[in-house]
């Protein structure tokens, strides 16, 4: 009998990310062009146990005003990593950063879906153009 490890392979992306402020610089540095797409999608950032990103996930593509996410689509992913905690993000073709109520309503559904799974949700973010950006979280 023999015993493989899973071993998940990890290329992690600078500094760690460790406060609100922290979130919105890598978002605009790295997530210039998703802020442009012409229908709303939804990402996940992946990271690791030192708070560095380790994979930058699409999960859901919608329309112009509204993208369906479910849970289970993002934390599947999220298990396989063996992901300590998530970033979700995703844009606003609008142009408005505003979070609406739709976004409130999924940020409180992935909070209490990483708290059953052990992973941390550390903030839920939308963008748009011209560098905009808001936390739904805060």
């Amino acid at each position: 009998m023999s015993f493989e490890l899973l071993r998940v392979k990890e290329i992690a992306t600078g500094e760690p990310i460790r406060s609100p402020q922290d979130v919105a610089d890598f978002v605009c540095k790295n997530m210039e062009e998703e802020a442009l797409v012409d229908r709303e999608c939804f990402w996940i950032l992946h990271l690791n146990a030192r708070n560095q990103v380790i994979e930058k996930e699409l999960t859901a593509i919608g329309c112009i005003n509204a993208c369906l996410v479910r849970p289970a689509d993002v934390m599947r992913k999220a298990v396989i990593n063996g992901t300590v905690a998530i970033i979700a993000v995703h844009n606003h073709p609008s142009g408005n950063a505003e979070p609406s109520q739709e976004d409130h309503q999924i940020t409180e559904r992935l909070k209490n879906s990483c708290e059953i799974l052990g992973i941390q949700l550390l903030d839920s973010v939308v963008i748009a153009a011209a560098g905009k950006i808001k936390s739904i979280m805060r």
